[in-house]
């Protein structure tokens, strides 16, 4: 009597699903949809008559015949894994992937992306951008990230805090030079929307007491708000030191010495290990080393 075999694909998408415990993140990892990862799921489970998940409102659980198929089948596709990459173009050029802050990328990785280039010139490098922290992503290798805490994550590296700068651009500062702190209830305030309280928060820091905008206009980009400070719409909170090329090339001048430092850090995560891809953890090292100044 012969025994139908579940699809390798079915196989491979529960592994996923049972890694992240999220279809949608499984989706994202696959390039399907969530409902494409739900169906194959469930026709694994008809194939095997067992059900793998627990499907709530808002979590994801595997029952604990599902946790018993995970230990049973993970190591065999991921022996599979290897052998079909071992099988393959033998001689082909590794990819790692990263993702980060587009305001990261611009203004401090990719100023530094030579320096991985020579260090590793057969490795491919797949960078994608976000715009703020809530925006979702592709799952990559590993992450740089903005939190005020430390992520949870299989491996963590906290790379350097970051403070707050009000500036604005050469000429707006002449204007502001007399009276500096009275300047924040006469000029346009700009900050990022993902920190909409941030300059009340500055004054109380400063101990400006008398602290009454005039405006506030919120971006929802970090460039576009040193661009916007730059072009002399008002004064902006430029995060530090990451915006430093933007004083040293004189498009923005600071307008106090106080830096107000907050919880917010930029960290280095990878959520799962793979000891399989040394090149992950060559991508970790050179960014650990290329950032170590600001730690």
């Amino acid at each position: 009597m012969s025994t139908r075999l579940p699809p390798l694909r079915g196989l491979r998408c529960f592994c996923l699903a049972a890694d992240n415990l999220s279809f949608k993140s499984t989706a994202q990892q696959l390039f399907i949809t969530p409902s494409a990862v739900s169906h194959q799921i469930k026709q694994l489970e008809d194939d095997l008559g067992l059900a793998l998940f627990i499907r709530k409102t808002r979590a994801l659980e595997l029952t604990p015949a599902g946790q018993s198929f995970y230990q049973a089948i993970q190591p065999v596709m991921q022996q599979m894994v290897r052998t079909i990459s071992e099988f393959s173009q033998a001689d082909s050029t590794k990819e790692v992937t990263i993702s980060m802050p587009e305001f990261f990328a611009s203004e401090l990785f990719l100023p530094r992306l030579k320096g991985w280039s020579t260090q590793y010139p057969a490795i491919n490098l797949r960078l994608d951008t976000v715009k703020t922290r809530s925006d979702p992503t592709r799952q990559t290798d590993v992450s740089i990230v903005l939190s005020s805490s430390e992520p949870q994550a299989e491996q963590c590296h906290e790379l350097f805090p970051i403070s707050y700068q009000p500036a604005c651009n050469p000429s707006l500062y002449e204007q502001c030079a007399s009276s500096e702190l009275e300047a924040l209830n006469q000029f346009p305030l700009l900050l990022h929307q993902s920190r909409p309280h941030a300059w009340h928060q500055w004054a109380e820091f400063a101990g400006f007491n008398h602290f009454r905008p005039k405006q506030i206009l919120q971006l929802d980009s970090m460039f576009g708000m040193a661009r916007a400070a730059e072009q002399g719409l008002g004064i902006a909170l430029i995060p530090m030191p990451i915006s430093q090329s933007w004083f040293h090339s004189g498009a923005l001048v600071a307008l106090f010495t106080e830096r107000w430092t907050t919880r917010d850090r930029y960290y280095l995560v990878q959520h799962r290990r793979q000891p399989e891809r040394p090149e992950i953890q060559w991508l970790i090292d050179w960014v650990l080393h290329s950032f170590e100044q600001y730690r």
